[in-house]
């Protein structure tokens, strides 16, 4: 049955995770960690949102305070590394962690000090996939057709700039569920894509999948370059000065994931000399970006504030991945959205 939000309606957004594609090493870490959670009561800390609860209930789980029954936690607060450490330490017994967003870099030390802990820990990832990826597709076509130029004029100038994004030659740095969505939503715009991933395990919908080690090689004919990779000790500035001196020039850039996968002041400079086409960004590095930074007035760039899945899109998106795992430590199905502790995502 189709679950509808409080209007009767069907929900507007579903998590991309069975068509993300997997190498066969990602495959074996899931199976090998699918046999070890402990099913138990689970504890939503620190904000047990109704339709979180609802979700563990749902799914047939036993929803109860944090307590020394305790075995699966749902963490549903962005930040508190600290606290949750402090949580976990006083609760050992606890056996699966389910984290709130895609990106756990915001976790990273923890994850790091716990890799052999054999707990199950999962994250949203896949879950948001399609409303990041509809931002990403918005910032694309908003800077190929210059229009933080058109929105902040104040008289009519017919200058013939503007560019489209039918048959343009793609890239997208990562292959998670945003990379898989943007795929299907560039498919009606005729693009040629190449993926840049760990692995060259093909991606559907990609004309191509290559390694990270040739990043530089399928930047070079870039029309328009989408990151969606996860943020990691690895990949933190991997947009960096020589990845962007190898783009062509007027090439657009557009960052959905996180700040930190892009050199900042690199990225600027481009952006100021002209050579770059234009960015779109909904994260940058610092974050919040300060009022009065080059990138506010960057010349065709546009900063939208980390909201390309607002909380209206989110709780419900991240109900339903709780809802999964909770069935998934139960034993009834299979984790979604585990996170690599080697990897850190």
């Amino acid at each position: 049955m189709t679950e509808r939000d409080a209007a009767g309606r069907p929900p507007r957004h579903q998590a991309v995770t069975g068509a993300i594609v997997r190498s066969a090493s990602d495959d074996a870490t899931a199976r090998a960690v699918q046999v070890g959670a402990a099913a138990g009561p689970i504890a939503i800390v620190p904000d047990a949102e109704p339709r979180f609860a609802e979700a563990v209930t749902r799914a047939g789980g036993a929803l109860a305070q944090l307590s020394a029954d305790t075995r699966g936690l749902v963490w549903t607060s962005s930040e508190g590394e600290d606290e949750l450490e402090a949580l976990l330490a006083a609760h050992p017994q606890i056996s699966w962690v389910q984290l709130p967003w895609a990106g756990v870099d915001a976790f990273a030390g923890l994850l790091r000090r716990h890799r052999d802990d054999g707990r199950v820990w999962t994250s949203a990832k896949g879950a948001y996939a399609q409303p990041v990826a509809e931002h990403a597709l918005m910032l694309a076509l908003a800077a190929l057709r210059e229009l933080p130029a058109r929105v902040r004029a104040g008289e009519w100038v017919a200058d013939e700039r503007g560019r489209s994004l039918y048959g343009a030659d793609i890239v997208l740095v990562g292959a998670g569920g945003i990379a898989v969505e943007l795929l299907r939503l560039l498919e009606p715009f005729g693009v040629r894509a190449t993926v840049v991933r760990r692995s060259d395990v093909a991606v559907p919908g990609a004309a191509r999948t290559v390694t990270t080690d040739r990043l530089t090689e399928a930047l070079s004919t870039a029309e328009v370059v989408f990151v969606v990779a996860a943020l990691t000790d690895g990949t933190r500035g991997l947009i960096g000065r020589d990845e962007l001196a190898a783009l062509p020039d007027d090439a657009i850039l557009v960052n959905v994931a996180r700040g930190g996968l892009v050199d900042t002041a690199a990225l600027v400079d481009a952006l100021e000399s002209g050579r770059l086409g234009g960015a779109g960004l909904d994260v940058t590095d610092p974050e919040p970006l300060p009022a009065g930074h080059p990138l506010w007035n960057a010349p065709n760039c546009i900063v939208t504030p980390h909201v390309a899945d607002t909380e209206a899109m989110t709780v419900p998106l991240f109900a339903e991945r709780v809802r999964a795992n909770t069935a998934a430590f139960l034993g009834k199905s299979r984790f979604e959205g585990l996170i690599d502790l080697d990897a850190g995502y």
